[in-house]
């Protein structure tokens, strides 16, 4: 699901029918989450290779409300591990860039931009701005390396800027999960606070949440079935 999508008048009726079959609860927790639900900072991994990071920071950005990270596979496959994501793949949207005899890391930058976001690279060697400087009047892209190398060369020449976070012990990085929990921690909270217009709008609130009930229902083509026998009746 992309934030471009806008529900045709059959997937908005479907959505009214999946409203039905959903419990009150739930209805009413999806709503809750998404008045609070964001694209407007979001996370980058490039070539992470341990299933638990890559899990651990999906849980963490849909813990802050960040509906989309994107991941870079280049050289290491993304893979998930559900007992440390708890759930989050289902509510995070991932966007996966593998493709051959390219790179991706470009290709993922260049569609960054086009969203309007500024990429920063987090490396601890490079000078830069610390997170809690980062200007909020444009989107924000966070983005960050593997466990051993941190970010490729290539990476960080085609950032916009860097960032970094104060450390005063004797260790010269944050864990990369650890790192992006700071990041987001301090991102959606300088947000809250402000008057930027940050949350999702109403057809991209309206998108998600058809695709978050058809995550939740089971048997979904049986529903869609009757939906449609409902429909013609």
């Amino acid at each position: 699901m992309t934030e471009e999508n806008i529900l045709s008048p059959d997937d908005r009726a479907f959505c009214d029918y999946l409203e039905g079959v959903i419990t009150e609860h739930k209805r009413n927790l999806i709503h809750t989450v998404l008045q609070d639900r964001t694209r407007w900072v979001s996370v980058v991994l490039e070539n992470i290779y341990k299933p638990h990071n890559a899990s651990a920071i999906m849980r963490t950005c849909d813990c802050f409300g960040v509906q989309d990270l994107y991941m870079i596979e280049q050289e290491s496959q993304y893979r998930l591990n559900p007992y440390v994501a708890k759930g989050a793949g289902r509510w995070v949207d991932v966007h996966q860039f593998h493709e051959e005899n390219t790179s991706n890391t470009r290709l993922c930058y260049e569609q960054l931009k086009a969203k309007g976001y500024k990429i920063y690279a987090t490396s601890p060697h490079a000078e830069g701005v610390s997170v809690s400087d980062i200007p909020l009047d444009q989107k924000v892209a966070i983005v960050l390396g593997n466990e051993h190398q941190g970010l490729s060369d290539e990476a960080l020449e085609l950032a916009d800027a860097y960032v970094t976070l104060p450390m005063y012990g004797f260790t010269e990085s944050f864990n990369i999960s650890v790192t992006a929990a700071i990041c987001l921690h301090d991102l959606t909270e300088r947000l809250h606070k402000s008057d930027i217009e940050f949350k999702l709008n109403e057809n991209e609130k309206e998108a998600l949440k058809y695709h978050w009930y058809q995550s939740l229902v089971k048997n979904l083509p049986k529903h869609r079935k009757g939906f449609e026998n409902k429909k013609s009746s």
